[in-house]
């Protein structure tokens, strides 16, 4: 089918009844989820519809835009890797939400197989309650399933998703670390036209194991990515995730975790650098279920022109996570005075011995630092870049590889010139 989709829920609802006859996998989770998306639409593209979790963000624009199912492209394209980092690595690539594996170079520390071969869907994921998720569940076609065995450091490892002009992919990743694993994941979207890429990913940290989850989100300005991450955690298991949302012309990432196990600790951080109308949201929800856990949440907002950046954290402690450490930050820095910054923290706790926090602060460059930056012959630019660096230094220092934050910071350098161009 190369004909332009048709707009809004019932164009991926026609795509689902057109695909699922070929779709990978058991055939009931699917038309489950597409009962559920029918059901709930897309955030905000209903009027008079008001969904919390959504207050402020719409989907309408991603309603409003048609989509084609992806074009075939030639095998071995190598210019599709063109702008990803200088890493010695192994990497996994998909295009336009499809495995591609001539682009690919797989490791042999961890055991890898296609979804496309072997559909699992995970048992975190909410279909029922996640418009995006049940959408990704109806219409996923391909992803990494990732296993890491008993005491093994997988290192670095790539996961690469490029998107082409019109193409709607779904991609479902899942990622599990057995007792005392450990795995660094470099996760890079990016693209060219106007596309959604609605990526799905589960994550079992088993006990004593770490994840390390770096996501650098750097779409086509005219791109939609919407993305949806489960985390569950055991026993002395450490998350650590850091988000950058670069491009985009809407772009949700929310995360769900939970600190299943004794001990657990789950880091999320990121920082959102948004120019022009572009509009970010970064939802998190942390679900402390044992007991003595630990969650941090930092993010810090620059925000340039006329964007929106959005920050909603929510902590949920249960009776039975005793001597639980919560804590939530969100920090904004606003160039422009019609850019705006929405921040929603909460805190819900059952039990009675915890010491749970959260804090926001929203402000612009300081003007005695500027002029003083200036007074020394420092151009205005570079001086307003200097600051703007140097509010960001401490989020992009929660990066402990040493090559993995000097990929952030290159991109952070280059969004910084595009907007002084």
């Amino acid at each position: 089918m190369t004909a332009a989709l048709q707009r809004g829920v019932a164009g991926f609802l026609a795509r689902y009844e057109g695909l699922r006859d070929r779709l990978p996998g058991d055939p009931r989770p699917r038309a489950e989820a597409a009962d559920a998306f029918r059901r709930a639409g897309l955030p905000g593209a209903t009027s008079g519809r008001r969904e919390e979790a959504w207050k402020y963000t719409s989907l309408r624009p991603v309603a409003d835009a048609t989509f084609q199912q992806p074009v075939a492209h030639p095998a071995g394209d190598s210019r599709l890797l063109a702008r990803l980092p200088p890493l010695e690595a192994p990497r996994i690539v998909f295009v336009d939400g499809e495995f591609r594996p001539e682009l690919s170079a797989l490791p042999a520390s961890l055991d890898f197989a296609r979804f496309a071969d072997r559909a699992e869907y995970g048992r975190l994921a909410r279909a029922d309650s996640e418009p995006l998720v049940a959408l990704n569940t109806m219409l996923a076609e391909d992803g990494a399933l990732l296993s890491v065995p008993d005491g093994v450091d997988a290192g670095l490892l790539l996961l690469v998703s490029v998107a082409t002009d019109r193409a709607a992919c779904h991609p479902r990743h899942l990622i599990h670390l057995a007792r005392g694993a450990r795995l660094s994941l470099l996760e890079l979207s990016f693209g060219d036209g106007s596309y959604l890429h609605n990526p799905v990913l589960e994550v079992v940290v088993g006990d004593d194991a770490a994840l390390t989850h770096v996501r650098l989100q750097n779409e086509a300005p005219t791109a939609f990515h919407l993305s949806t991450v489960y985390a569950e955690i055991g026993e002395r298991g450490e998350y650590d995730s850091f988000g950058l949302n670069l491009g985009g012309r809407i772009v949700r990432t929310e995360a769900h975790v939970r600190l299943a196990g004794i001990k657990g600790i789950a880091h999320l951080n990121g920082a959102q650098l948004l120019g022009g109308t572009q509009h970010a949201d970064f939802t998190t929800v942390v679900k402390h279920d044992a007991p003595s856990c630990t969650s941090r949440q930092t993010v810090k907002n620059v925000l340039a022109g006329r964007s929106q950046g959005v920050f909603q954290g929510r902590i949920e402690v249960a009776r039975v996570a005793q001597k639980t450490d919560g804590y939530q930050m969100n920090q904004a820095l606003l160039l422009s005075p019609d850019a705006e910054v929405d921040t929603k923290p909460e805190l819900e706790i059952f039990a009675d011995d915890v010491k749970c926090s959260h804090g926001a602060t929203v402000g612009e460059l300081d003007a005695d630092q500027l002029f003083y930056l200036r007074s020394r012959g420092i151009p205005d630019d570079e001086a307003r870049s200097m600051l703007v660096r140097a509010f960001l230094a401490d989020a992009l220092d929660a990066v402990t590889d040493q090559a993995v934050r000097g990929v952030l910071e290159h991109a952070v350098e280059g969004w910084w010139e595009r907007q002084a161009a």
